[in-house]
């Protein structure tokens, strides 16, 4: 396993006086005590992001999954424990997260589904979206899988995306759905209460880590916002929509130019 970011401690830190989370990003102490919580969520995130989602969240892996053809050199940036890498078949696979418990959950589970395919291992490295140690021009397909709205700089982490793509390679978000601010409210409702409720059930824990997740749903971005984005770093033919039936997730979809 390739490692370029060592572990960092978890700093209970208060968030920043702007509030720590805006659209655009999220500070320091905040990301790092948001770390923890998805690391703490390691060994019930699958059943609960189904139960949350009505099972839609495997829909939506395979949705985003289509976009890429065997063969392909595929990066997924965020890849938490493996639920979305271990199905990606016949590619050249990278799989990037910043936390060394999440890559050592997702190897095993990763590699297990490779090698019952016969095909060989996958590339893991650990490091933020916003520094990627890899070369410019490597890849075919990247692919953001419900980890786009924990970056701390979310621009900076789309830069680096661009600049890791082929030209002509495209990038893939999944993530939370927010088509303007009246569905983000509803929105918040939802992570706010039947998600909570979920999340105890399962975990059978009152101090479950959804809860601190829950607000970084809260202060993400709409659709629109996140389109201009990927605009302003320089990708072409940019999409983002709501997922139906449920309109709970929203895909992105942007093209870095030829020339």
């Amino acid at each position: 396993m390739s490692k370029t970011v060592g572990a960092s401690p978890l700093l209970m830190g208060e968030r920043a006086a702007t509030g720590g989370y805006d659209a655009s990003g999220i500070d320091a102490d905040a990301w790092e005590v948001l770390e923890g919580q998805l690391e703490a969520t390691i060994p019930n995130y699958d059943r609960v992001n189904t139960w949350m989602t009505f099972g839609q969240d495997k829909r939506w892996r395979r949705n985003v999954r289509n976009h890429a053809k065997p063969g392909m050199k595929v990066l997924e940036v965020g890849c938490g424990p493996g639920s979305f890498a271990e199905d990606l078949v016949g590619m050249d696979l990278t799989c990037l997260d910043p936390s060394p418990e999440m890559l050592a959950t997702a190897q095993p589970r990763v590699d297990a589904a490779r090698a019952s395919r016969g095909e060989g291992p996958a590339e893991y490295v650990q490091a933020i979206a916003e520094n990627i140690p890899l070369p410019d021009d490597t890849f075919d397909m990247v692919f953001c899988l419900f980890s786009f709205r924990d970056f701390k700089d979310k621009a900076q982490g789309l830069r680096e995306i661009y600049r890791v793509l082929k030209p002509g390679g495209r990038l893939v978000i999944c993530d939370a759905g927010k088509a303007n601010k009246l569905h983000g409210f509803f929105g918040y409702l939802w992570m706010n209460s039947v998600v909570q409720v979920m999340a105890r059930i399962i975990t059978k824990e009152k101090n479950h880590p959804w809860k601190g997740l829950a607000a970084s749903y809260t202060h993400y971005g709409t659709n629109g916002y996140y389109r201009n984005m990927m605009r302003d770093v320089g990708f072409s033919d940019v999409q983002g929509r709501l997922l139906y039936p449920l309109g709970m997730a929203s895909r992105f979809r942007g093209t870095k130019p030829e020339n």
